[in-house]
């Protein structure tokens, strides 16, 4: 007897696009790019035309002439974000946000009171047309995995029953792009031994998986490509790590732009560590070159701090580490994000040695920021400069 597949990926069609269609009814059934400099977002319409997401604006352009290009609005897709979660509880108790815009459900123990969870899904799509304005896709499976699969299967504005005993069927027929954590660096791995879809990978074995590609990477597709995920929905666990990023397009982007940016976001990033009460110890850059590849690299401080001057400096060392290949490969994006996150408690914490000892000015503009926000004081680095739309995020 297969255990009912009672697990959904919610999904918002995109997300600030169809926003800007819905507040707009001039936008309706054309191409829609959020965003001007970089596209953050764009509608289906746009997607058609070969338009993606951090794309430059000027190639966007290129391939869309016809395109209406809106400036970014995040305080209406915040409040958008929110009314979907509120229709998602509404649904079920069991609800576990992944990001503004998407969340899992677990309904299996609602069937007697609510129905299948096909009907259960069924109706969630409806009632957030209803109540919010908005098209989402849900995905229903057994795992999480592949709920989520099923969601980006039937995108946009669909619904996809992956049934028990059918699951590899369906899951093996698939691109292996298909697979969390087959971006395209493994993709090209994979693809350069002819392995194209996800019953490829499944048929290769662990072992052969882990010597191409690494214990950790070829354990977890190895497992996927089984369906093997045993991770429930989980609901209020906290956020395991804060960050913020930035597209730039593809510039070419001058040095002291990019310490800019920098700042800013380790700026935003302190003060909602500050604000939560949650000090950290790991500090993460995240780059994105020109040509889409990605690095990253982390620091892990003696002590957990929110303090934004030793964030920022530890930041700054793993940039200048990253400057050669920067300047070799070009940029495209940059983001920090700090793990290893304290309870905290909202207790001050004792500041450094090093910063108490000299650091004082920077300790006094935390306190002005968090106190009359992040408009109070600017730094000098950024007069001038436009600075990039803050993403809205779910609560720390």
């Amino acid at each position: 007897m297969f255990v009912s597949a009672s697990i959904l990926h919610a999904d918002l069609d995109a997300f600030y696009a169809s926003v800007e269609q819905r507040d707009d009814p001039r936008l309706r059934g054309r191409p829609v790019i959020v965003g001007g400099g970089v596209v953050l977002a764009c509608s289906y319409e746009a997607k058609r035309r070969g338009v993606r997401t951090a794309m430059g604006g000027r190639q966007a352009r290129a391939l869309c002439p016809e395109a209406v290009v809106v400036p970014p609005r995040m305080k209406a897709y915040s409040t958008a974000s929110k009314a979907v979660f509120e229709v998602f509880r509404n649904t079920t108790p069991v609800v576990e946000g992944i990001s503004i815009d998407e969340a899992f459900l677990d309904v299996g123990g609602l069937r007697r009171i609510a129905g299948t969870p096909l009907a259960i899904a069924t109706r969630l799509r409806a009632d957030v047309l209803r109540e919010v304005g908005l098209p989402i896709t849900v995905g229903v499976a057994r795992t999480k995995f592949l709920a989520k699969v099923a969601s980006g299967v039937a995108k946009p504005d669909g619904l996809l029953l992956v049934e028990p005993g059918r699951e590899l069927e369906f899951l093996h027929a698939l691109p292996v792009e298909r697979l969390w954590g087959v971006g395209a660096v493994t993709s090209a791995k994979l693809r350069e031994r002819r392995i194209t879809t996800v019953g490829q990978v499944a048929r290769l074995g662990e072992a052969t998986l882990v010597s191409m590609l690494g214990e950790w990477a070829g354990r977890h597709l190895h497992a996927l490509a089984h369906n093997r995920d045993p991770r429930p929905v989980v609901t209020g666990r906290r956020r395991r790590s804060v960050g913020a990023q930035r597209a730039l397009g593809r510039g070419p982007h001058p040095p002291a732009f990019i310490e800019a940016v920098l700042a800013e976001l380790v700026d935003r990033v302190s003060r909602r560590m500050r604000a939560g009460g949650r000090p950290g110890r790991t500090v993460t850059l995240r780059l994105r070159f020109a040509d889409f590849t990605r690095v990253t690299r982390s620091h892990t401080l003696s002590r957990p701090t929110w303090h934004t001057r030793t964030i920022l400096d530890a930041v700054r060392r793993l940039h200048t580490a990253a400057a050669p290949t920067i300047a070799r490969r070009g940029l495209t994006l940059v983001g920090i994000a700090v793990g290893n996150l304290d309870a905290g408690g909202g207790v001050q914490l004792e500041l450094p040695l090093e910063v108490a000892a000299g650091d004082s000015l920077d300790t006094a503009l935390d306190a002005v920021r968090d106190r009359f926000g992040s408009a109070a004081l600017t730094r000098a680095s950024l007069l001038g400069r436009q600075q990039g739309p803050t993403v809205p995020l779910l609560p720390d």
